[in-house]
């Protein structure tokens, strides 16, 4: 890469980062009357936006034009900034992109099912993939072929036992593995490179769903001759301070080369006959029509940001929270943790933190933070499933059950978790506020008016019902 060339200058640091958070400083209503300052313990789903990223995405709106083909100079430079950020993305990851490839599309999601589409699988073939997985890195590879799950440990960490020895069962039939980089529920940090290890071992490509990695950790995929080397990898920029809608399907442009592309139409392709096609180069082949290139700069923008800012100091930072946190959860006996509970083991985990209440519905648990605390929480089965009732110990008969109120319209016994998970920007100031919260709570210290909506499962306050207008309205 041209170290020289630069389109995106970052210039933000832990030091500052509050200030460069976009809505850190809003404030929320409560029912009594007042407004109080946010605080987000959600980012395992989404992420605010870096201040930086959306200045560079309004700096870019005055050039915003088509890209490729195009012979204006708006167009011109539109095309230049989104084929460099491919250059963003690969010196992120550790490759080079003689033999690697960096395809665009609108989030990890659709980057997975892209090569659950393109990855060939021959009949008698298997793939392995976890049981700890969102549910992303999931269903696509069941609808391409025969999938073989790999056990997880009681406290939820990978059996990478379990995936050697389904590794010897299957012996040249192991089409491919599938891991997360990490947990969206418990934050279980993989050791991505050690598992690319053993799979070569074994003849076998890896994947890693690096949605909930990337952010928080930096991913070195190394040289396709390295024995850790990983195949292919996948995140969204959404939780990477960049949520404009845009994620890439990073891996070995070989396997791309080869084969029909999955979506076809604009920009696929170099001819077209009534009788013939010849497909455009990788990765353009892969891109089918107008690309989010607004959303790929946000992308390139928030990488070069978080590299500036540094992922080791990312990392260290959020493991203090992580330590922080998990030692004054652990002094409220009604609390329990799903996963790791001890502030010591942080090394290898995410500030990711699933719990629940004593027998507190999840869903009123995170109400109460919301609605008294301020407080934004995820609760739920996190779009995993399979690996919260694993966590919960929710046997067959139990899930059936559940799953016959749900399909029959009601969630009001809807198994999971309340899920706090930190940023960057974070601080200790907000866990002790959080922890403040969390103790009236199990303490039974909070509204009595709150009523469950069967339908969604979900809980509200009787009497109030913020006039969203007042805050932003189209």
């Amino acid at each position: 890469m041209d170290k020289g060339r630069s389109f995106f200058n970052p210039g933000v640091s832990l030091e500052n980062i509050r200030d460069n958070i976009v809505g850190y400083y809003q404030k929320v209503p409560l029912p009594d009357g007042s407004e109080r300052q946010y605080i987000n313990f959600d980012n395992a789903a989404s992420t605010p936006a870096l201040k930086p990223v959306l200045d560079k995405v309004n700096d870019f709106m005055n050039w915003y034009s088509s890209i490729h083909r195009g012979t204006g100079f708006k167009s011109q430079l539109c095309s230049e900034v989104y084929d460099y950020s491919r250059e963003v993305v690969a010196q992120f990851v550790n490759i080079d992109l003689e033999g690697h490839t960096v395809i665009f599309g609108k989030n990890a999601t659709e980057a997975i099912n892209k090569l659950a589409r393109r990855f060939p699988v021959a009949k008698d073939e298997v793939i392995l993939v976890s049981k700890m997985e969102h549910h992303s890195n999931d269903l696509p590879w069941r609808a391409n072929g025969r999938v073989i799950h790999i056990d997880v440990l009681p406290n939820g960490r990978l059996d990478e036992e379990h995936l050697v020895s389904l590794l010897k069962e299957n012996y040249g039939k192991v089409a491919l593995v599938a891991v997360t980089g990490a947990s969206n529920v418990t934050g279980w940090v993989n050791d991505i490179n050690h598992l690319a290890e053993i799979c070569h071992e074994f003849g076998t490509k890896i994947f890693i769903d690096a949605a909930q990695l990337a952010p928080h950790r930096k991913i070195d995929m190394r040289r396709q001759s390295d024995p850790g080397h990983i195949d292919f990898l996948a995140f969204s920029a959404h939780k990477i301070y960049a949520p404009f809608g845009a994620g890439t399907l990073i891996g070995d442009a070989e396997l791309f080369e080869q084969g029909e592309p999955d979506m076809v139409g604009g920009g696929t392709i170099k001819i077209v006959s009534l009788d013939h096609i010849v497909w455009a180069d990788v990765p353009e082949k892969d891109e089918a029509g107008t690309p989010n290139t607004v959303g790929v700069v946000a992308m390139a923008k928030a990488l070069q940001a978080v590299q500036e800012i540094g992922m080791d100091k990312i990392a260290a930072h959020e493991m203090a929270l992580t330590r922080y946190m998990l030692s004054q959860m652990n002094e409220i006996p009604q609390v329990k943790i799903l996963g790791g509970t001890d502030p010591e083991v942080v090394e290898n985990r995410l500030g990711v933190i699933a719990f629940n209440v004593a027998d507190l519905p999840h869903a009123l648990t995170a109400a109460i933070l919301n609605y008294e605390g301020a407080v934004g929480v995820r609760n739920g089965c996190f779009c995993a499933h399979p690996y919260l009732k694993i966590l919960m110990g929710i046997d067959r008969d139990a899930s059936r059950r559940l799953e016959e109120e749900i399909v029959n319209g009601d969630r009001s016994n809807l198994p999971g978790a309340v899920r706090a998970s930190f940023g960057l920007y974070n601080t200790k100031t907000e866990i002790d506020l959080f922890i403040t919260q969390l103790k009236k709570i199990a303490e039974h210290d909070y509204r009595s008016d709150y009523i469950l909506d069967k339908r969604s499962g979900e809980y509200h306050l009787k009497d109030f019902k913020p006039d969203y207008r007042k805050y932003f309205q189209l």
